[in-house]
């Protein structure tokens, strides 16, 4: 995943500047139609019953040299109540509504989401890891 430029420039203000950083109590996945970008200007699904979905993590290990979290449990989005377009990224938020972008990435198979479908993201799926 990319780390955005609001969550990197409030890591390093936190650790190289002593500038306090208040901690997402709640980590939002939110589905995209484009890509967000690190300064989080890509489209987000609107309407038709979506709804960032909350995401919860397993602590952290070492996998080849990097330390990565996974996702602790499936996350279940909403019945689609109209078409949400294709959905190519997902991004990482710290508000149900609003809030600022953490982190992003493709999806490896973008989906057209129509009226009825119920997307699901499979535990594990979802990865964040600092590269080195």
């Amino acid at each position: 995943m990319q780390i955005s430029n609001w969550l990197s420039a409030s890591i390093l203000n936190a650790v190289l500047r002593n500038v306090p950083f208040t901690l997402p109590t709640t980590v939002y996945l939110a589905l995209y139609t484009s890509n967000p970008t690190a300064a989080d200007t890509g489209s987000e699904v609107i309407g038709g019953g979506y709804g960032r979905q909350v995401i919860t993590f397993a602590a952290p290990s070492i996998e080849n040299g990097m330390q990565t979290v996974k996702n602790a449990t499936d996350i279940e989005f909403p019945i689609a109540t109209a078409d949400w377009g294709l959905v190519t990224h997902v991004g990482l938020r710290n508000a149900i509504t609003g809030g600022n972008l953490l982190w992003s990435t493709a999806i490896p198979n973008p989906r057209t989401i129509q009226t009825g479908d119920k997307p699901k993201f499979l535990k594990d799926g979802t990865v964040v890891r600092f590269t080195n």
